[in-house]
């Protein structure tokens, strides 16, 4: 079994999401049930992956048992295991939370929340350029339907944005990947590294060219400067389940920019060309970022603005492309995913209990303010990087692993939007919970915060804080996996040392 776990990973979701429409027919019970089912076989094969590839072991899956330069070829190695695990982690509070009540009013949830997952776990571990493209898609497409579902007015104007958006990035990168298969004869990532490795002098301008195209693909889909506009207002006006799901969907988009970049492009003649710049960009992203979260009006934009800022610090820590620096970022991305996530659902629940909802210009009466103010106050101290939480060590570490040369430009970008993003949470902080007025005995009281909407949100809080736990053991198969990394040649030769199980009979 354990030899078909990257096949699984896709499978069971898929299976699950038909199963889940099929449920529909007996009632929403019996879709959570699925759903639930689903995740939780999810979890088991997150976790064996990782515990196989954390022996070192590069798993090659070829689908159909063709060659992977003529088939789909599914690789696992520590970084694609990671992603798969905090993807079911990340997937399952926030099932929890939609089935606080969410679920009853979005059309087929459990069967697309699923399918969605399959599209995650696809691009995670495909071993081929067209089919992260079509990983992308079935992502994409899912995505529309979780975002657009039950929606009207301003939610419906941002959902289009971002189909538009989407669609002309799907088709920026069809071309470059046209352009690629023309110029190098496979779209398989190993076999692509080989011959970008040996490319004549004359072919390498077009290659670049090609590659550039694909960078801007990659970035528009991870927030960076000048591509992260569609990002807030769409994040803000996303149903806050669906949201902290998609807190995962930009770092697809910086999976596949690490992927690529130290893969397929990480030898030869175009050797760490975007790594330079890369690196201004995160800068620039990262400050404008903090300074939209400072200025947000709204609780959930102030948060999608932290989703760029995220981003934008992965980046600078990837960009660097030391084996430190990328482990340290491999860590920053847990930790980043989980508490911008768990801020979309406890964001969600301030607004359901305050009278002014989610604007932020006012002072408004708050129910249950302690407990929400506790659940804010975790996940504000992680997001920002104070002391003792996950995001104080994850830019710690990217600190200590940023070259001398370059310490004044990044450390002083981190530590002053550090500070920024502290303000415009103490802002946020002061103005829902401290300056929360009682409740006017004339008003109807709203409902107590559902338990299931409770439970999701703490289950992403406890595995931010579990990061700090467990800290040592994690930081370390971060070090690894980014150590992996950035030895292509392990990858090109677990690939082409799969062979296929069948063979022709003898004549």
């Amino acid at each position: 079994m354990s030899a078909h776990l990257p096949l699984l990973a896709i499978v069971v979701p898929l299976v699950m999401g038909a199963a889940a429409l099929m449920a529909e027919r007996r009632g929403l019970a019996a879709s959570r049930l699925v759903g639930v089912l689903g995740m939780a076989m999810l979890l088991w094969i997150a976790a064996a992956l990782v515990h196989r590839a954390g022996n070192g072991a590069i798993d090659v899956y070829l689908v159909g048992d063709w060659p992977a330069r003529l088939g789909i070829a599914l690789v696992a190695d520590r970084l694609g295991a990671l992603m798969v695990l905090a993807t079911a982690l990340l997937a399952s509070g926030c099932l929890l939370h939609a089935m606080g009540g969410w679920d009853r009013r979005a059309l087929h949830f459990h069967a697309l929340f699923q399918l969605q997952l399959a599209g995650l776990n696809g691009a995670f571990l495909t071993g081929d350029l067209f089919n992260l493209f079509v990983f992308f898609e079935v992502m994409l497409i899912t995505s529309y339907g979780l975002l657009l579902s039950g929606g009207r007015g301003p939610r419906m104007r941002a959902g289009l944005h971002y189909v538009v958006f989407n669609v002309t990035a799907s088709t920026l990168f069809l071309v470059a990947l046209g352009l690629l298969y023309g110029l190098l004869g496979t779209l398989n990532m190993a076999e692509m590294a080989l011959r970008v490795s040996e490319l004549d002098a004359a072919r390498v301008p077009l290659v670049r060219a090609a590659s550039g195209v694909l960078l801007v693909v990659f970035c528009g889909k991870a927030a960076l400067l000048p591509l992260y506009l569609w990002l807030p207002g769409t994040y803000a006006r996303a149903p806050a389940s669906i949201a902290a799901l998609f807190a995962i969907m930009t770092k697809v988009g910086v999976y596949a920019v690490l992927r690529v970049y130290t893969l397929v492009f990480g030898t030869g003649a175009l050797a760490g060309w975007a790594w330079d710049w890369l690196l201004p960009a995160g800068l620039a992203t990262l400050v404008l970022a903090t300074l939209g979260a400072l200025a947000a009006s709204t609780l959930r934009m102030q948060v999608a603005y932290l989703v760029v800022n995220s981003a934008a610090t992965l980046f600078i820590a990837f960009a660097l492309a030391t084996p430190e620096s990328v482990g340290a970022g491999l860590f920053y991305l847990v930790h980043s995913t989980f508490i911008a996530a768990a801020l979309f659902l406890v964001m969600d629940l301030v607004r359901q209990q305050r009278a002014e909802g989610e604007m932020l210009d006012v002072a408004a009466p708050l129910r249950h303010a302690g407990l929400l103010g506790l659940l804010f106050g975790v996940a504000a101290v992680s997001v920002v990087g104070l002391p003792p939480l996950s995001g104080f060590v994850g830019k710690l570490m990217i600190l200590a692993a940023t070259p001398g040369a370059l310490r004044g430009w990044v450390w002083g970008a981190i530590l002053a939007t550090s500070l920024v993003a502290l303000v415009a949470l103490a802002r946020t902080a002061s103005q829902v919970f401290w300056r929360a007025a009682p409740w006017p005995a004339t008003t109807p009281h709203p409902a107590a915060p559902d338990r299931l909407q409770l439970g999701g949100t703490v289950v992403l809080l406890v595995a931010s804080i579990g990061l700090v736990v467990a800290g040592q053991p994690v930081a370390a198969y971060a070090q690894a996996a980014a150590e992996q990394l950035l030895r292509p040649d392990d990858y090109i030769r677990a690939s082409h040392a799969a062979r296929p199980a069948l063979r022709e009979p003898s004549p």
